[in-house]
């Protein structure tokens, strides 16, 4: 019962970090492309040079700010 227990946490992380996954590599190639100087700036300074460059985005990108209110 204790392992099963312990199982559960892992799993609900697992499943958390699949989840945001396809977001990234929708716009890991636009993000390496467009926004390689401000990459080490944090994730606001990337998602505002992703939102200057949006007509230049792969649509699968697009499509992934847009569904996050972006």
């Amino acid at each position: 019962m204790t392992r099963f227990l312990f199982i559960i946490p892992l799993l609900l992380c697992a499943s958390v970090a699949t989840a945001q996954q396809p977001g990234h590599d929708a716009c890991a190639r636009d993000v390496s492309r467009f926004c390689r100087a401000v990459m080490n700036n944090g994730d606001g300074a990337v998602l505002a040079c992703l939102k200057q460059n949006r007509t230049r985005l792969s649509k699968g990108c697009d499509k992934v700010l847009t569904e996050h209110g972006q």
